[in-house]
């Protein structure tokens, strides 16, 4: 197995609203960490897209609760949860839609803000030295995002055809960029359905 980020997290300190907000929203791991870095009290109650993102809140000492989705599923749960607002998003710089806009014009007042940033990493010499090779590489994509870097860190000279295992259909759309001599879609945005995706991917016949 050969790791190769395509992203690198850096964490920032922004400045929150000034206001009583009665929830936070979190949307990945990534922001639940992010919060260890502010400078500011935080409410308790925190919905969280899914069960990693919950069990992790959890960890950092937060009631949370999971959508069990995506974030169309999270609106939808905190809209009928009966939470009062004002509500705050902390999110990372690239997210799928605008949550806070969907639960504003849903009568519950919500901020977003940004807590860190996603920025792009190169592809190490032996990731690019796999994909030089005749061997099938096995390539996991948990974001459109992560397809979009992928598909333009791949080497022009690429001969290794390429497998790939998506976290949601709107992944493997842009995935399909990469013209996947295999693709599947993981029937649920977590982490035990991409492993699902990824057996999947061994048990298909020929190519697609």
């Amino acid at each position: 197995m050969v790791i190769s980020p395509l992203m690198t997290t850096v964490f920032h300190r922004p400045d929150l609203p000034d206001l009583p907000f009665r929830a936070v929203i979190l949307t990945s791991e990534t922001g639940v960490k992010a919060t260890s870095q502010l400078h500011a009290a935080l409410p308790t109650l925190a919905f969280c897209v899914g069960n990693r993102t919950a069990a992790a809140a959890t960890a950092a000492g937060f009631d949370a609760r999971s959508a069990d989705g995506d974030v169309h599923a999270l609106a939808a749960m905190i809209l009928a949860s009966g939470v009062a607002g004002p509500l705050l998003h902390l999110r990372g710089e690239d997210s799928a839609g605008n949550l806070a806009e969907t639960l504003t014009k849903g009568g519950l007042e919500t901020y977003s803000t940004i807590v860190y940033t996603q920025a792009p990493c190169p592809l190490t010499d032996q990731a690019i030295a796999l994909f030089g090779q005749d061997t099938p590489v096995l390539a996991p994509v948990f974001s459109p995002r992560s397809a979009r870097l992928l598909v333009a860190a791949l080497p022009q000279t690429r001969v290794a055809p390429v497998w790939v295992a998506a976290i949601s259909p709107a992944a493997a759309e842009v995935a399909r960029a990469l013209s996947p001599a295999r693709l599947v879609t993981a029937a649920h945005p977590d982490g035990e359905n991409m492993l699902h995706a990824v057996a999947d991917l061994y048990s298909l016949p020929g190519t697609a």
